[in-house]
């Protein structure tokens, strides 16, 4: 049996397996993107699948605090699209 590996999500805190969050990626070159591989290279952040989680790491900021950088509106956008579509 395969160990599927755990990650938690960054708004509600809590642990669930990889594949049933949505992972947000920091490249080198600072450019922020959804990563639906789950393999791209960089910083990865997770959420849930869940509009919940995204509003509070939005109202936290906690998305600015792990990248260390200002998260631009039109990810925030790309990410509600992403959650509302499934």
């Amino acid at each position: 049996m395969k160990n599927i590996p755990q990650r938690t999500c960054m708004g509600c805190n809590s642990k669930k397996n990889k594949n049933e969050l949505i992972r947000i990626v920091k490249n080198k070159e600072g450019i922020i993107n959804i990563d639906r591989t789950g393999k791209a290279s960089g910083r990865g952040a997770y959420i849930c699948d869940n509009i919940e989680c995204l509003e509070k790491v939005i109202k936290s900021k906690r998305l600015e605090r792990t990248f260390e950088m200002k998260i631009e509106d039109d990810i925030y956008e790309n990410l509600r699209g992403v959650i509302i579509d499934k």
